[in-house]
């Protein structure tokens, strides 16, 4: 029986703190965490979101810009800052991280598709851990509100392309509720959606933080991308990372989103 391959995705809201500097105890328990799991036999790929927020957080700016190419020099510094920390930390853990920095022209193309799997392929056989981004300082189109849009999409895409076996997503709220609990103390968790319609979907709300670029509506959308490839999808908080030890051990955490959507 082969190793299952989990996709985590870790949000910029879970890695950063409000000013936008990097959360070290949140990230050093994340790598932690992910660092057990693949001691306990799971394959990992890791979508990390923050490179613009922890830039912003470097560079000392308190508000994210509106301007594309300040956006893409933030990237440029965050996403140094980013890997020096995850090779730092996983390294603690002696485990070895690779960083892959795709655009949606080179996962549509279908030689550079190819490419892109032989690639994970190679560094999953290795037992490195892969850190996904979009390349922001090549690629526009995610920083003006297209392209793969956010990294929840390019999380459910990279499910995709390795025939991941689970995708969790890793953010600042439990999972899916019947309303919005920040703004109604009486919100109930939705432990399990079968199948995403219209009335689930109409649940999420808009964007989320200011210092990245996705909302539940996001998650939904790559829930359901996921489960049309036959990936469930767990949506949990990354502010209590026992959720990914419930995961492995089969208990309830945050909201599970079945495989087979429409």
């Amino acid at each position: 029986m082969k190793d299952e391959i989990w996709v985590v995705k870790v949000g910029t809201s879970t890695l950063t703190y409000e000013n936008g500097r990097v959360n070290l105890r949140r990230m050093e328990s994340l790598c932690r965490a992910l660092a057990d799991l693949q001691n306990a036999g799971k394959r990992l790929v890791l979508v990390s979101s923050g490179a613009i927020g922890v830039g912003m957080g470097k560079l000392g700016l308190k508000s994210r810009p509106a301007e594309t190419e300040k956006k893409q020099a933030l990237a440029a510094v965050g996403q140094c800052e980013l890997m020096f920390l995850y090779d730092k930390f996983f390294g603690e853990y002696n485990q070895t991280v690779a960083q892959v920095l795709l655009t949606a022209g080179v996962v549509h193309d279908d030689r550079g598709r190819h490419n892109v799997e032989n690639t994970f392929r190679e560094l999953l056989t290795m037992g490195t851990i892969p850190i996904v981004n979009e390349n922001d300082t090549v690629e526009t189109s995610e920083l003006e509100g297209q392209n793969f849009g956010d990294n929840d999409t390019l999380s459910a895409v990279v499910a995709g392309l390795i025939a991941a076996d689970f995708l969790v997503i890793l953010t600042d709220i439990d999972g899916l509720y019947d309303s919005d609990p920040r703004k109604n103390p009486a919100a109930r968790l939705i432990p399990r959606v079968e199948n995403i319609t219209p009335e689930i979907e109409a649940l999420a709300g808009g964007a989320g933080s200011s210092r990245g670029t996705g909302g539940m509506a996001t998650k939904l959308r790559a829930a359901k991308m996921a489960g049309a490839k036959g990936i469930p999808c767990a949506v949990v908080s990354g502010a209590d990372m026992e959720n990914l030890y419930r995961l492995l051990e089969g208990k309830p955490s945050g909201t599970l989103f079945a495989a087979g959507q429409d």
